[in-house]
């Protein structure tokens, strides 16, 4: 799993996978200057897979919405453990209350 799947802890490493990410998505830096994306994940210690999954995920964005989309991808799902909470806390309460008394 890599650092914009979720399962990345923040190392710096990942942080600067993500970096240089951006800047080869966006068409700058080493890519333009006549290297290969695949020399480019080399250096970076990532699979050609990998980043063309972030390229087609990323790609037409900039770095902050980019962080921005991964903030709102963290908060629907902690949302949506809260409704799951919920919708089971109130299946619970209608078991109970439908019980004998």
């Amino acid at each position: 799993m890599d650092a914009f799947e979720g399962g990345g802890d923040g190392t710096a490493q990942e942080v600067r996978a993500r970096a240089d990410h951006h800047d080869a998505a966006r068409g700058g830096g080493e890519a333009v200057a006549g290297v290969s994306i695949r020399e480019i994940c080399k250096q970076f210690a990532i699979t050609d897979q990998t980043y063309y999954r972030w390229r087609k995920e990323f790609g037409g964005l900039k770095v902050d919405q980019a962080k921005r989309l991964k903030e709102l991808e963290r908060e629907n799902a902690r949302l949506k453990k809260v409704v799951a909470d919920q919708v089971l806390d109130i299946a619970i309460l209608k078991e109970a209350a439908s019980g004998n008394f």
